[in-house]
């Protein structure tokens, strides 16, 4: 029988977590640099104190707690009535697990409860991101447009409202 890796908890991160949330993210984005040739995308060029900073500025951050382990985060900066969802970073032995997805689930919430006029969620992702295009997509997100950076890059971005209309 397989072992389950263990349910992890969502709570919003703090200023003090930064110094984790970068070990995670710097671990999580180091394939995606290599997908795209790239090691100097913002992810892995982000300081600890920009992530402090960012959390104190009032972006919405979560993190992704296994017992005191950090094992993800996600951070939603709020714009006007859009919210840019950014850095979902899961520690790369926990890929695939279920924590960006319990992420993503709780982000709706504390976006609404942090930026009450924010009517919907945005991201970007690489085109040849196919994981993350996919969960982006499993939760709603719907693409509204792509964008050519370089050779190797193009954006592709998607929308979801932070609370849909009722069916």
């Amino acid at each position: 029988m397989a072992a389950t890796a263990p349910a992890v908890v969502i709570a919003a991160a703090e200023p003090g977590d930064a110094g984790e949330i970068l070990t995670v993210q710097r671990a999580a984005f180091v394939a995606e640099a290599q997908l795209y040739g790239d090691p100097f995308i913002a992810p892995l060029v982000e300081s600890a104190e920009q992530i402090r900073a960012a959390i104190e500025r009032g972006a919405v951050a979560l993190k992704a707690l296994d017992g005191h382990r950090l094992v993800g985060a996600v951070r939603a900066l709020p714009a006007g009535r859009s919210c840019l969802v950014s850095r979902l970073a899961v520690a790369p032995d926990r890929q695939g697990g279920g924590v960006g997805r319990a992420l993503l689930a709780a982000l709706p919430d504390a976006v609404a409860a942090a930026a009450p006029e924010a009517e919907d969620l945005v991201v970007h992702t690489g085109h040849l991101s196919a994981e993350d295009l996919r969960l982006y997509r499993g939760f709603g997100f719907a693409e509204t447009g792509r964008e050519r950076m370089d050779d190797h890059l193009t954006l592709v971005h998607l929308r979801r409202a932070v609370r849909p209309a009722p069916a």
